[in-house]
């Protein structure tokens, strides 16, 4: 194997557990508080890699990992939006 696959194998290997479903109940307000502070903390992590970065002090590939992380928080945060506000929609355009 290719030490950059396996390097990729890793990242991905280390993000999948982000997207399993947690087995504890958990309020609405909770949940959501929980993934808004992941969310940030992913974005904060992937700006302080870019910035150790270009100062010369972080490899690349863990500047793409970061990049690549916080990626996938900013598209699974534009999709739940979107689906959030297609749901409002469909319930502005139910008959009263």
């Amino acid at each position: 194997m290719d030490v950059k696959s396996s390097i990729a194998a890793q990242g991905y290997a280390a993000t999948r557990p982000a997207t399993q479903p947690k087995a504890r109940a958990e309020g609405a307000a909770d949940s959501f508080a929980n993934l808004a502070n992941d969310f940030a903390a992913a974005v904060k992590q992937g700006e302080q890699t870019a910035v150790a970065a270009m100062s010369g002090n972080a490899d690349p590939h863990a500047l793409v990992q970061a990049l690549a992380q916080t990626e996938l928080a900013v598209e699974t945060a534009v999709t739940i939006r979107d689906k959030v506000v297609e749901a409002y929609q469909e319930i502005l355009r139910m008959p009263v």
